[in-house]
């Protein structure tokens, strides 16, 4: 079973920096891939950042490269998204979820964590 937790969202500084964690208290994360995603109010849900099981492919949304950082240790079944440089226009509920390998299908997904930038 995986049962994704998340952690580390808060209200920040525009400029300053979050670092969100992604726990598993179940099996292993090793065969999932891991993405973040995140909703604003009155939007829809967007993919935020991903990473495959053995991390060498990471993709991210236009909107924060070269800002946030998705890492993974699956040792610590565990998945980060460091954010840096943050705008108000981060402001959303951020989830982590999992894809097993050889699937399409967002299985898994944490309750959320709110992140709020202000101005």
């Amino acid at each position: 079973q995986v049962q994704l937790v998340e952690s580390g969202g808060g209200l920040v500084q525009a400029g300053n920096s979050l670092r969100l964690s992604c726990a598993n208290s179940g099996r292993t994360l090793s065969a999932y891939t891991m993405g973040w995603f995140r909703q604003a109010p009155g939007k829809g849900r967007d993919v935020v950042a991903t990473i495959s099981s053995t991390g060498p492919n990471i993709h991210y949304a236009d909107s924060v490269k070269g800002r946030f950082t998705i890492s993974r240790d699956n040792a610590k079944n565990t998945v980060y998204l460091q954010m840096n440089g943050l705008k108000p226009e981060d402001t959303a509920i951020y989830y982590c979820a999992a894809q097993l390998n050889g699937t399409f299908t967002w299985r898994y997904w944490g309750q959320g964590t709110q992140v709020t930038v202000s101005s």
